[in-house]
């Protein structure tokens, strides 16, 4: 399996910026594919997650509400959505995959490189 992050960048406070995950190498209906961010000094935090079979999500409680996570199956791609940014969400950006599990257990099977998403104030 095999996963290609991209859509990071620069963005102002306030403003919006869409990050996909390209996932080759398997059939993803059984899988989950998570979103999680690292920034310097900090330790990696899960942001969110989506059951790829039936959609349906997680999110950490410090994006709920502005970021999205969603799929296209034909694509087998996944994307996250992220709208009302601010300097905070400043990090390097993980998708992942596993296959199975909960939503929220952060134990996946494969990475993706990194993204960095950087908000200015």
């Amino acid at each position: 399996v095999q996963l290609q992050a991209s859509g990071g960048g620069l963005v102002q406070a306030g403003g919006s910026l869409r990050l996909s995950c390209a996932a080759s190498g398997d059939t993803f209906s059984g899988y989950i594919m998570g979103w999680f961010r690292q920034s310097p000094g900090k330790e990696r935090e899960f942001v969110a997650a989506i059951r790829w079979s039936v959609g349906s999500t997680a999110y950490a409680s410090s994006v709920k509400g502005r970021f999205t996570t969603s799929r296209d199956n034909a694509k087998s791609t996944a994307y996250l959505q992220m709208n009302s940014l601010n300097p905070d969400d400043t990090a390097v950006y993980y998708c992942a995959a596993k296959r199975g599990g909960t939503l929220s257990g952060t134990n996946y099977d494969y990475w993706g490189q990194g993204t960095l998403v950087t908000v200015s104030s």
